[in-house]
């Protein structure tokens, strides 16, 4: 039966369940596809070097249509997007009025249909709101997850991709250098996101039985969030909560332009950048490399003061074993944490000890650099 729904997407099982050893797990965020087919560890190196593919088809796909769609999605997030080409791809950002993170829509132009990919679970309450935004501005909205799946790869899979008016839809992430206007917080003399060539592809959620039955090689979504967390690259799901702004995951490096204003949160964003520092800060951990499991998502991020007390500076958000590095996360913390200091992970009644690696530095914002770039004042630029 053919899903006529978000929901029944959600409760169907994908078509590549079917395969060899495909285990659904609830321990990966949002997973309604497999987590993996085998050796976790063997998908990545596969998905590394291109050759495998990744089930997304759990993931929500929005339109807008009409002249006034780049203009319109331009005034409402936090990247510029009035130029955006067919072919281009972005992501940007809806924040509330306190500049906190409340939506991230990676955005695709095909010349007639402005194409937003985004996370299941943000898909209603982001239709809801744009409805509600439209005005008498020429645009309309139409959730097409029911038509387009999603699929993940680092390489350039010979694949049906959809072209429904003629430019294929393939969404290209821009996390792998700076994007125009945007600024990188992280000092690192080769960002490990230089060689994050990963893509999303739309593909008619028709073919998926043919793809799943085929003997492409596949990956599951261990194998992507592995990768993901060596990139540094931040997620909707897990690295933002409630209290989350750009900054704190250095994410003005592409989803933010710098010059251009007049979007809700904008003040914060500015202020932020240009005056002062984000409360928080995104940093790379090196768990103690232990054949115990790993940490879990959620477990307490701990610090040992001179007098020998613990303090908790903050929690991990993403947990992996990779391939080449070994135990690996992702973790927000307090920025004012010594960048310098062994860092322990309370997990399971235990504490591990955790190497930190410094992405988002504690003097990010108004001392980083006295070259960064100077946000306008809300409305000084024209849209």
């Amino acid at each position: 039966m053919a899903p006529r729904s978000l929901r029944d997407i959600a409760l169907m099982p994908s078509e590549f369940l079917n395969r060899p050893g495909a285990i659904a797990s609830g321990d990966v965020p949002n997973a309604g596809v497999a987590a993996r087919y085998g050796n976790p560890l063997v998908e990545q190196r596969q998905l590394a070097t291109g050759a495998a593919i990744v089930d997304l088809s759990h993931r929500a796909v929005i339109t807008v249509t009409g002249p006034d769609r780049l203009r319109w999605m331009n005034s409402l997030t936090s990247q510029s997007i009035t130029r955006l080409k067919p072919g281009e791809s972005t992501e940007t950002l809806l924040l509330g009025m306190t500049g906190r993170i409340e939506y991230v829509v990676r955005l695709m132009d095909d010349g007639t249909d402005l194409w937003l990919l985004l996370e299941q679970d943000e898909a209603s309450g982001l239709l809801e709101w744009l409805g509600s935004m439209r005005f008498a501005l020429r645009v309309e909205l139409a959730d097409r997850s029911v038509d387009f799946a999603t699929i993940g790869t680092l390489g350039r899979p010979e694949l049906p991709v959809a072209a429904p008016h003629g430019l294929p839809l393939v969404w290209r992430d821009p996390w792998m250098t700076v994007s125009q206007g945007g600024h990188q917080y992280a000092v690192a003399t080769r960002h490990p996101a230089s060689g994050w060539t990963y893509s999303e592809m739309l593909l008619p959620r028709t073919a998926l039985a043919a793809i799943a039955d085929s003997d492409i090689p596949v990956a599951g979504l261990l194998a992507l969030e592995a990768l993901r967390i060596a990139a540094w690259r931040p997620s909707f799901a897990t690295e933002v909560d409630g209290k989350t702004i750009p900054h704190e995951l250095d994410w003005l490096r592409t989803a933010v332009h710098l010059s251009k204003g007049g979007y809700r949160g904008q003040q914060t964003v500015a202020k932020v950048h240009n005056v002062g520092h984000p409360p928080r800060r995104l940093v790379m951990l090196y768990p103690d490399d232990t054949e115990t499991a790993l940490p879990s998502r959620g477990d307490d991020v701990v610090v040992q003061n001179t007098d020998g007390q613990d303090r908790t500076v903050g929690q991990v958000t993403s947990v992996a074993r990779h391939f080449e590095l070994g135990p690996i996360a992702l973790a927000v913390i307090k920025r004012g944490t010594d960048p310098t200091a062994e860092l322990l992970v309370r997990t399971a009644g235990r504490d591990i000890p955790a190497r930190q690696v410094v992405i988002v530095p504690p003097d990010a914002g108004a001392s980083a650099s006295v070259t960064v770039p100077r946000l306008p004042r809300l409305g000084s630029v024209p849209r």
